[in-house]
């Protein structure tokens, strides 16, 4: 099949005299239109892709930008010309500047490399013949061999563990064993303390190998904390429901109230506190994961009646009514 003219002017959809900034700007949006991962298994949109990383290719390049200008409308002779062994001096002026021998200087613009599309689409060639006729296969983003592999970095890993609130309370640690390539191993992972109940913990390069020299890729665990049978947990604060006897609610006093650093504390109650009345104690809750402090506990206050009355409390309880009653009829 015969090669192309490649018009890199029409494919990013600027005028020849676009500047650097006007260029960028209509390779960006592009290139966003017709990235892969916004078009999976869209064979149009990756050849649309690779045609606009060329053109940004050469026209973000002065020194491309310039053979292309001032060879492009004859690039058939400029490729006899080079194929002969360039015989005399150049017939296409200054603006040649040594491309097409293959020793080329880095891109300094480009936004996606060969071996990133590479990546993407497999080991086919991402540029096209009419490219290489003019830059040479090495001016593709450096010297390279097109039948080398690029390096990949190797996969991450998800796995998950449970932890209890105490564990959460303390920071812990956790043993993960993992298997592949025909060989198995064990990566501790440290568990910051407050660490809440689904995020993930990351130990860095301990996921997947690499290829060809890439690095690993990463392990991450996500954690889940399990409920608790006396405490629960709103971010950095725990809630706990406390039983009061009914004469500590009426006149006021302390109860001793656990904590889930397996210390007690005693819980201030005021007179005549409500049932179901929430009373902090500030700094018992959980650490902050920052390391800014702790959270509170917060206890619910749960009045207990008690299960008989003596007569000296019936006769309270009967002048506390009367009392009461009185208030309501004046």
């Amino acid at each position: 099949m015969a090669t192309a003219f490649q018009d890199y002017y029409a494919i990013l959809g600027v005028p020849k005299t676009a500047t650097q900034k006007e260029i960028k700007a209509a390779f960006r949006k592009a290139a966003r239109k017709h990235h892969p991962d916004l078009n999976q298994n869209d064979p149009a949109a990756e050849r649309r892709f690779k045609e606009i990383n060329e053109a940004n290719e050469v026209l973000s390049d002065p020194k491309k930008r310039g053979l292309y200008d001032e060879v492009g409308p004859r690039w058939r002779e400029y490729e006899a010309w080079d194929k002969a062994g360039r015989p005399g001096p150049s017939p296409f002026g200054a603006a040649q500047g040594g491309f097409g021998s293959g020793g080329g200087p880095q891109v300094e613009y480009r936004t996606v490399s060969p071996d990133e599309l590479e990546s993407m689409f497999g080991d086919a060639d991402p540029f096209s013949d009419f490219f290489h006729s003019m830059f040479g296969r090495s001016s593709a983003g450096g010297a390279r061999s097109r039948t080398r592999v690029a390096p990949r970095r190797g996969e991450d890993v998800e796995g998950t563990t449970d932890i209890t609130l105490e564990e959460a309370y303390t920071g812990t640690k956790r043993i993960i064993e993992l298997s592949g390539g025909g060989r198995s191993r064990r990566v501790e992972i440290s568990i910051p303390a407050g660490v809440a109940d689904g995020a993930r913990v990351r130990a860095a390069g301990q996921g997947g190998a690499g290829s060809d020299g890439a690095g690993s890729g990463d392990l991450f665990v996500r954690v889940r904390v399990r409920p608790h049978p006396r405490f629960t947990r709103d971010r950095s604060d725990l809630r706990e429901q406390v039983e009061v006897p009914l004469d500590v609610a009426l006149l006021g006093g302390e109860i001793p109230v656990r904590t889930l650093r397996g210390t007690t504390a005693q819980l201030s109650i005021p007179p005549t506190t409500q049932n179901g009345a929430r009373l902090r104690l500030r700094g018992l809750g959980l650490p902050k994961l920052h390391g800014d402090g702790h959270g509170d506990l917060i206890a619910e206050v749960s009045v207990r009646l008690p299960s008989q009355l003596t007569p000296a409390a019936e006769r309270l309880v009967e002048e506390l009514r009367a009392e009461r009653e009185g208030g309501a009829t004046t």
